[in-house]
């Protein structure tokens, strides 16, 4: 599990940031799965859990490039989990959401940085504060759980939700979260 995450808008998010988000989140999964898939092919067992993110299920305002990084590690992952099966590796997807008590937000905003062009200053605070109001949040625990019914559960979907947030996402946009 490799993530960084960003939040600002396309026109805020400088270029190499971007590349940066990219070669953590996408490059990084496919580099792992990588590394660790040869000894998984020669036992013919195994699980590969990716941490993607529930902001794939909706678009968002100022999650442009981090929904985007998140979006192929899905496209990855369900691409990857049926050339893994041949070989009895299964592959599945976390989708947390919004883990206030981790520093995963901070972190992002301390490592890509957040100079919202002037032109978008109220509409991003705007997007803050809803952010900030949200009773629903994801736990760390939370993440836990469907990492471990991921791997330990045969029948876990594709897709797990993690958090009661995530869980409500997952209803809103018709996929079973359970």
């Amino acid at each position: 599990n490799a993530g960084v995450g960003m939040l600002n808008v396309l026109e805020g998010a400088e270029i190499n940031s971007t590349r940066e988000l990219f070669e953590t989140n996408v490059l990084g999964t496919m580099a792992m799965t990588r590394a660790v898939m040869p000894g998984m092919r020669q036992r013919r067992s195994g699980v590969i859990v990716n941490i993607s993110s529930s902001v794939t299920l909706r678009p968002l305002p100022a999650l442009s490039v981090y929904s985007a990084s998140k979006a192929a590690v899905n496209a990855f992952t369900e691409s990857f989990a049926l050339e893994a099966a041949t070989f009895g590796v299964r592959a599945r997807l976390v989708l947390p959401g919004s883990a206030s008590e981790t520093s995963f937000g901070r972190n992002a905003v301390s490592r890509m940085g957040m100079d919202v062009p002037e032109a978008y200053g109220s509409f991003v605070q705007d997007y803050f504060q809803t952010l900030k109001s949200a009773t629903e949040r994801t736990q760390a625990f939370d993440v836990a759980q469907a990492v471990w019914r991921a791997v330990t559960d045969k029948d876990a979907p594709m897709k797990l939700a993690a958090g009661a947030d995530a869980e409500t996402w997952f209803r809103e946009a018709g996929i079973n979260a359970a």
